[in-house]
C-alpha cells in the first residue's frame, strides 16, 4: 500500500498468523475502494493443539449433556430418531470442532464462552420441554442448535482475535483453552497506533519481546505463531538476532 502510514487506524482490518502452516494466514482485509486504511493484526497466539469443541470447558456442560442424553428417548414418537440424536449428542464436542475450521488457535474468553453456552443450553432445554415430536423433528432441531453452535464458537473466537487491532503495539488477553479447558492467554501486537512516536513505541515492545521470548527455557516455553508464519520475513528465526527497530518497522509497514 504505497503512501499508507504503519499508524493509520482502520476499521474491521486484520491478520492472524496460521499455526503450522507454510502458506501463511488467513486475512480479513477492509475494501480499499472506501479509504479505509489498511491495518494490520499479528496473531502471536501460542500454539494450540487440536480443540475439542469450547462448549465443553463450560461448567454445567457435563450435567446438562448427561440429562440430554439420558432424555432423548422420550422425545420422538419414532424410534429411528433415538439412536441419531443420542450419536449428535455423543459427538457433539469432537464434531464441533470438525466444523469451526479456525485458522487461529481456538481459545475463547470466559466472557464469551458464558455466552455461547447461555444460548446452547436456554434452546436445548427449551427443546426439552416439549413432549413426544413426531418423526425426523428432534435430531433436526438439534442439528440447527448445533449449527448455530458452531457459528457463534467462531464469532467469538475470530472477533477477539480482530479486536486486537484496536490496540497498538503488544497487548494481551486472557482465554480459555479449547484444548484442555486450561486458563491460556494469547498474544498480539496491535497496529492502530496515531502517531509516529506510538508507532516507534510498539516496535520497540515487539522487540523486546522477542528478545524475553529467546531468553525463556526452550524445554518450557511455546512458540509463538507469529515466528512460525514465514511470510514476514524479518521475523525469520535465523533473522531475530540481528532485528534492529529500523528493519522491524520497515518490514512490519512493507507488510
Amino acid at each position: 500500500m504505497t503512501g499508507a502510514r504503519p499508524w493509520a487506524r482502520a476499521d474491521a482490518v486484520g491478520w492472524c498468523a496460521l499455526e503450522g502452516r507454510g502458506a501463511g494466514g488467513h486475512r480479513w482485509l477492509a475494501d480499499s475502494t472506501r479509504g479505509r486504511a489498511m491495518a494490520l493484526l499479528l496473531c502471536l497466539g501460542m500454539t494450540a493443539a487440536l480443540a475439542r469443541g469450547c462448549l465443553h470447558c463450560h461448567n454445567n456442560f457435563s450435567e446438562k449433556f448427561s440429562f440430554y442424553r439420558h432424555h432423548v428417548n422420550l422425545k420422538s414418537w419414532w424410534v429411528g430418531d433415538i439412536p441419531v440424536s443420542g450419536a449428535l449428542l455423543t459427538d457433539w464436542r469432537q464434531d464441533t470442532m470438525r466444523e469451526l475450521h479456525l485458522a487461529v488457535p481456538a481459545e475463547i474468553t470466559r466472557e464469551n464462552l458464558e455466552q455461547v453456552a447461555r444460548t446452547v443450553f436456554r434452546k436445548m432445554d427449551q427443546l426439552y420441554q416439549g413432549k413426544m415430536y413426531f418423526p425426523g423433528y428432534f435430531p433436526n432441531e438439534l442439528r440447527a442448535i448445533f449449527r448455530e453452535q458452531v457459528h457463534l464458537i467462531q464469532n467469538a473466537v475470530i472477533k477477539s482475535h480482530i479486536d486486537c487491532q484496536r490496540h497498538c503495539g503488544i497487548y494481551q488477553y486472557q482465554t480459555i483453552s479449547c484444548h484442555n479447558c486450561s486458563d491460556s492467554h494469547v498474544v498480539c501486537f496491535g497496529y492502530n497506533c496515531e502517531s509516529s512516536a506510538q508507532w516507534e513505541r510498539a516496535v520497540r515492545g515487539l522487540l523486546l519481546y522477542i528478545s524475553n521470548w529467546h531468553k525463556q527455557d526452550t524445554r518450557m516455553r511455546t512458540t509463538p505463531a507469529f515466528l512460525i508464519a514465514p511470510s514476514i520475513s524479518c521475523l525469520e528465526p535465523q533473522r531475530l538476532a540481528n532485528l534492529t527497530l529500523e528493519n522491524a518497522s520497515e518490514c512490519l509497514t512493507l507488510y
